[in-house]
């Protein structure tokens, strides 16, 4: 630890006590007691991992209860693969399926960085895509096959009806109908259109795993595994175009997002249906035009590739805008004596966390670092919960608590002791 700039006290201040306040009002957060304010003066070293927050036991059933229908649901899909695919083209579709799934995992967590959302969360999100969504389609595909057999057969055009009508209406309701589920379950953690994205890309990944699976594994039956139909259905599915499905989802999940800053609870539903349209438009599109073009390398250079980049430069320009608010909110905390005001430069900007992060790695207490991070984002995602009126779903007990458990960072850390 390095040399503090004065003498640690002769005791430790009991923060629970005093930094347990009455919820600062919309206009400006509570002014910090008088210790933290003395240590606020001087720039703390950062980090210090702190204890989870305690679960009510009716969200915890919830959460149980959702998990066992997702688990249930996830097997019943399975045992259609299997049944249609065979153990071998199962197998071996789902390792191959791994790849895209992959790439599609380090773009969420590139794009999750900044605030990462709750991992029991995102494991939701992922198995209600590669299950529920993907039942929901077959469920949808079957009836209407059944009603087009009892008229007598698919008319002509058929084909086309289901990959650029059906297919992106049902499975982006589907999908969007899990990060609505989200939007509701787990507001506290759902604070904009970023963390929308993350849900939906995560929802939207797990869909096209089942997906390329049954992709993979058909067409493995037909042509073997080293035939060239099964390498160009993985070079395009696999390799090509890992986002799309994340592309089209991404719609909704950004417009909840935007209804999660300032809208209630019943208005996810409606925003889910206006983020509907364009992630059907575009998947339909996708879908459609395979149907016209002849040179698909061409037309995906063109047209694919272009659209994909759109899509990342929209990511980042969120993430910056994810990036001021923190430091914003964090700034009002730094006035009133919560923080030092370089802390602010430190946990608001990229580069501050980089050199901070660098710092701790050298001091060996990563994981500390990590934690006071993670902290004062949610901090100030909590601040702007109450500026955005949404002190209803517990943003005032966040801030509360979430103080105290910056506060007692900064405070052990200052004296190279652990909280306990």
């Amino acid at each position: 630890m390095s040399e503090h700039p004065y003498p640690p006290p002769s005791t430790t201040p009991d923060w629970t006590a005093t930094a347990g306040l009455a919820p600062g009002s919309a206009a400006a957060p509570a002014s910090a007691p008088a210790e933290v304010r003395a240590e606020a003066a001087h720039p703390a070293q950062p980090g210090l991992a702190t204890p989870p927050r305690r679960r009510s036991a009716g969200m915890l059933v919830l959460a149980v209860i959702g998990f066992v229908v997702l688990g249930v649901v996830a097997l019943l899909v399975a045992l259609y693969l299997l049944a249609g695919l065979g153990l071998a083209g199962l197998v071996i579709g789902a390792i191959m399926a791994l790849v895209p799934l992959a790439i599609v995992f380090a773009g969420i967590r590139w794009i999750d960085r900044w605030e990462p959302e709750p991992r029991g969360a995102l494991v939701f999100a992922f198995l209600w895509g590669a299950g529920m969504s993907v039942l929901i389609a077959l469920l949808v595909d079957a009836e209407i096959r059944n009603v087009v057999a009892m008229a007598g057969g698919p008319p002509e055009g058929f084909e086309f009806f289901g990959a650029a009508v059906q297919a992106p209406i049902v499975e982006e309701l589907g999908k969007g109908l899990g990060v609505l589920i989200l939007f509701w379950a787990v507001r506290r953690h759902f604070d904009g259109p970023v963390d929308g994205i993350v849900y939906a890309a995560t929802v939207a990944g797990g869909f096209a795993f089942t997906e390329n699976i049954l992709y993979f594994g058909t067409q493995l039956a037909e042509d073997g595994l080293l035939s060239g139909g099964t390498i160009e259905i993985f070079l395009v599915r696999g390799l090509m175009s890992p986002f799309a499905h994340v592309m089209f989802t991404a719609f909704i999940g950004a417009a909840i997002g935007f209804a999660a800053r300032r809208a209630g609870a019943l208005a996810g539903l409606g925003l889910l249906l206006v983020g509907a349209v364009p992630a059907i438009l575009l998947h339909a599109f996708w879908n459609g035009a395979l149907f016209f073009v002849g040179d698909f390398y061409g037309y995906y250079v063109l047209v694919q590739v272009p659209m994909f980049l759109v899509a990342v430069v929209i990511v980042i320009a969120l993430r910056k805008q994810e990036q001021r608010l923190t430091a914003e909110r964090l700034g009002e905390y730094a006035a009133v004596g919560w923080l030092h005001p370089q802390e602010v430069a430190v946990l608001a900007t990229p580069a501050g966390r980089r050199t901070a992060q660098a710092w701790a790695a050298r001091h060996g207490v990563p994981q500390l670092m990590r934690a006071f991070i993670r902290d004062a984002t949610r901090l100030a995602h909590a601040r702007q919960r109450i500026l955005g009126g949404r002190e209803g779903i517990g943003a005032h007990v966040d801030e509360a608590e979430l103080l105290q458990r910056v506060a007692a960072s900064r405070h052990a850390l200052m004296w190279g002791r652990a909280t306990p």
